[in-house]
């Protein structure tokens, strides 16, 4: 939970910080780059990351990954120009990429199956808290301190969290020689950095057939095409392509997309709906967007209890009908709709995603041993965040395409805001597709142990 709070509170501690970062050193026309930038670099490094899991070990790499992370932040602090910050939060970036898959493998470890919901859901309310925290402490620094202790503030966290982990998580040394396979390295991390960087910024930087919009797609995917030749040789690899052959992994995987495309969505446009629209303020809008991450956490530490019963596939489909009911709600919303209704929908969909995110995340992880469960994990969660970006370039079209030159008008941002929970409804409806065709009949086992393949290296010490 510690590991997850830097990562976290970073993700939007720097929002209200921006005014105060642009009147320092400039760039207001570079400041979107602080935030695209950051999550392009966490996305391409977390399958690598995941595998190095899976190779050195969960601890290794978690320090690693603070450790980077606490050069990021120093670095970012003294940044003096926007170039530097942007160069630095790369850094920043490349550490969150290593923390998020490596603590949810360490909980796939050290937690049976029958408590892991529980534990994911008090992750998840890392998540829920510091999307309160995290504005709040960028506010207050900005406006009494500095922007720039919104990243020395991470100095002690980082400090604390790699204290804990050496002092309290224990795991055998690994014995064997890794193969590291650095062609399949640097396709898929060239191969990913192009193509969601092409996905972030198409119709944004440039436009969409625009000579430089079509060669940094085309580059990387046929980096992405040659790492699938490469991957079919190697002795480790880096993502082993059986990831994409097994059902349970492909449909839990299309869940996680569309997770991260509807999260994202609503991230980006209901506040937005409701400061332009209804006519409130940055304060109240926060709210309306809290009660969806006070849903998920709720629902998450409850999935278990409903998963052992129905099994995680019929757990995720309720999940995934409440996430549809939630949208579906939301496309109700017009002008003259009250907060309380956007609260209220937004709360529906959070709980929805508690009991749809977190069993099939933990269904991918149980039907693996320990020596792949890195990989698993890491690519649930890289495919979380390619639905993220995916999600910003359609939902970001539709607002483009309908609003037009007329900005202000707020029938027209209705209407765009309307069309993008139209959307999320049509995902959502996918989802609860990709659920059922998950396998029937996967009922957790009883006992801690992974369902195939041999034990944890963590349970045989224990």
């Amino acid at each position: 939970m510690l590991s997850t709070a830097l990562v976290a509170i970073d993700s939007t501690i720097i929002a209200t910080a921006v005014p105060s970062i642009v009147r320092d050193i400039g760039g207001f026309a570079e400041f979107p780059w602080l935030f695209s930038i950051y999550l392009l670099a966490q996305a391409v490094s977390v399958p690598i990351y995941g595998k190095l899991c899976d190779l050195f070990g969960r601890k290794p790499v978690a320090l690693w990954g603070i450790g980077l992370f606490l050069v990021g932040s120093i670095m970012c602090g003294a940044a003096w120009n926007v170039w530097l910050l942007i160069a630095f939060r790369v850094v920043q970036g490349l550490g969150a990429g290593a923390i998020v898959p490596t603590t949810i493998t360490i909980i796939g470890d050290l937690y049976s199956v029958q408590e892991r919901a529980k534990v994911q859901g008090y992750i998840a309310s890392v998540w829920g808290v510091s999307s309160v925290i995290g504005p709040t402490l960028g506010g207050v620094f900005s406006e009494y301190v500095s922007w720039r202790w919104i990243f020395f503030v991470n100095i002690p966290l980082c400090l604390l969290a790699a204290t804990m982990i050496v002092r309290r998580f224990h795991e055998p040394p690994t014995r064997d020689r890794p193969v590291i396979d650095y062609r399949g390295a640097v396709l898929l991390s060239t191969g990913l950095t192009l193509v969601i960087l092409g996905v972030l910024e198409g119709g944004q930087a440039w436009a969409w057939d625009s000579p430089a919009g079509i060669a940094i797609l085309g580059v990387g995917a046929a980096a992405l095409i040659a790492f699938g030749f490469v991957e079919r040789t190697a002795a480790e690899p880096v993502l082993p392509l059986w990831v994409f052959r097994r059902r349970l992994l492909v449909t839990s995987g299309l869940t996680s997309a569309g997770v991260g495309a509807i999260m994202l969505g609503l991230s980006s446009y209901v506040p937005t709906y409701v400061q332009d629209v209804l006519g409130t303020g940055p304060l109240v809008a926060g709210f309306a967007l809290a009660t969806l991450l006070i849903g998920w956490p709720i629902a998450g530490s409850q999935a278990g209890k409903v998963y052992l019963r129905i099994g995680f596939r019929g757990c995720a489909l309720i999940g995934t009908s409440i996430v549809l009911l939630g949208t579906g709600l939301m496309m109700l919303l017009g002008r003259d709709s009250s907060i309380y209704q956007v609260a209220a929908f937004c709360l529906i969909i959070g709980l929805g995603m508690g009991l749809s995110a977190s069993p099939t995340l933990i269904a991918a992880q149980s039907s693996v041993g320990w020596g792949d469960r890195g990989v698993v994990t890491a690519n649930n969660i890289f495919l979380r965040s390619l639905g993220s970006s995916l999600g910003v370039a359609v939902f970001g079209a539709i607002a483009n395409t309908t609003i037009g030159a007329d900005q202000a008008d707020p029938a027209r941002l209705t209407t765009a805001v309307h069309r993008i929970f139209t959307g999320m409804a049509i995902i959502a409806a996918l989802m609860i597709v990709a659920v059922t065709l998950m396998a029937r009949g996967d009922r957790p086992q009883a006992e801690p142990a992974p369902i195939t393949e041999e034990t944890s290296p963590v349970q045989k010490a224990a």
